[in-house]
């Protein structure tokens, strides 16, 4: 499927003004509870601690322009993604290879203002803006504009700043993967200031390593060890290193080891009244696209109605509480948890390792595109309507000339070549999708 374009709007660029202290940042066409909204106007107020603040919008800026598998200049940048979540700012990009996706969280003690609205929309990063951020130092406070308000000056000639980049399958694919990848997480490791500060400076510039607690800090090994992160491409940490000065601490958050296998990980800096959290996918030229985390969810017979009953519910909380879900909606838990994964494939939903909790946000994408952003389920849902699947016994089934067994308490296997490689690392085959949907459309019509 070819890439989509996608168009920002915007009624002025974003400016900085150093001289009267003033960063207005302006926005393109976004959600609220209201609806769609061209322009809105979430922040006005002071960004208490505003250097770590420029900073690391540089650094969201950054990831959003690099392909860290092929360092070549990449022509074209996705502005970043902000959610106003009423207590906080939430500002997101993914790199341009997608293996990579930054967030900043501003909360609720680095800002002093009101809240406008809640919601989602773009903002304008432009060249000139990024130069300004650069010379945003010492401790005195800025005030913040994000979307048009009185203190934020418009074009004189009314003139609309627009721009036009290429929104990727992989780059969708990626949001809808790491927000389920990073729900498996925990916290691994906590470093405070200068141990981070040393740790960073110190990786060295390639490789698959495995990052083990070692008293106040890490020490990084060639093979994976109990409590160990993966970090697969120790460079993508790089944009790290300006924000440094700024750290008061580096928590580590990754899956359970399962063999030697790289896996995600992820690596939240703490800053004055902030985080900035890059999630790395299991290898520097793998994208999150592929990862298939979601797919087990995304299988079942009543994902996408509860998906609708559960989105219906949301007001852009900044933290979702999946048992109240279920008793607002009268769904299990589980159903719950699956319907936040099909909300997260149409980028309505994120997570946040450090609260262990999702928050709700929209992505300027449509939702509807979720099975054709996700092959192997729509080959799967093709082998069960043309007859592949056939049980042969309890848990042992044929798809085709594939052998897939499904044994209670234990993962799923297959035959296929995509199972050999990978073993279940980067989500069922079609195979497996195909023989569980049949034993679901089985257990419905019994």
């Amino acid at each position: 499927m070819s890439d989509a374009q996608i168009a920002y709007s915007y009624s002025r660029a974003s400016e900085l003004d150093l001289a009267a202290g003033l960063l207005g940042l302006s926005t393109s066409g976004g959600f609220t509870p209201s609806g769609l909204v061209a322009r809105p106007h979430f922040f006005s107020g002071v960004l208490t601690n505003a250097a770590p603040a420029a900073a690391a919008l540089i650094g969201l800026a950054d990831v959003a322009k690099t392909r860290y598998f092929d360092l070549r200049a990449v022509t074209f940048m996705r502005d970043p993604v902000v959610t106003c979540n009423g207590d906080r700012l939430r500002f997101e990009s993914f790199s341009a290879c997608g293996g990579v996706y930054a967030r900043l969280d501003v909360l609720q003690q680095a800002l002093d203002g009101d809240v406008v609205e809640v919601g989602t929309t773009n903002v304008d990063v432009n060249v000139p803006l990024r130069r300004a951020l650069a010379r945003v130092g010492g401790t005195d406070p800025l005030h913040l504009a994000v979307g048009d308000d009185e203190v934020v000056a418009t074009t004189l000639d009314g003139a609309v700043v627009e721009k036009k980049v290429p929104l990727p399958e992989r780059w969708l694919r990626g949001f809808a993967e790491v927000q389920v990848i990073a729900s498996r997480f925990d916290l691994r490791a906590s470093l405070g200031r200068a141990e981070a500060v040393k740790f960073v400076r110190d990786l060295p510039k390639r490789g698959v390593l495995w990052a083990v607690p070692a008293g106040r800090s890490l020490r990084l090994t060639a093979r994976p060890a109990p409590g160990a992160v993966c970090l697969a491409g120790p460079e993508r940490l790089a944009v790290l290193a300006p924000l440094l000065r700024f750290a008061t601490g580096l928590r580590v958050y990754g899956p359970l080891v399962e063999g030697g296998l790289p896996m995600a990980s992820a690596w939240e800096l703490e800053l004055p009244g902030m985080r900035f959290t890059l999630t790395l996918s299991p290898e520097p030229r793998r994208g999150f696209s592929g990862e298939g985390a979601v797919l087990d969810d995304l299988n079942g017979d009543t994902v996408a109605d509860d998906a609708d009953l559960v989105g219906a519910l949301l007001r852009f909380e900044p933290r979702l509480d999946a048992d109240l879900l279920a008793e607002q909606s009268g769904l299990t838990r589980a159903r719950v948890g699956a319907a936040l994964t099909r909300l997260g494939t149409g980028g309505r939903v994120g997570y946040d390792v450090a609260e262990a909790a999702h928050f709700h946000r929209e992505l300027p994408y449509d939702a509807g595109r979720v099975l054709a952003m996700n092959p192997r389920l729509k080959s799967a849902l093709d082998l069960v309507e043309r007859g592949a699947v056939r049980f042969t016994g309890p848990g042992v089934a044929q798809v085709n000339e594939r052998t897939v067994r499904l044994t209670p308490g234990a993962a799923p296997t297959c035959t296929c070549p995509w199972w050999i490689d990978y073993r279940g690392s980067r989500g069922p085959c079609k195979h497996v999708l195909a023989a569980q949907k049949v034993v679901s459309l089985a257990e419905v019509t019994a």
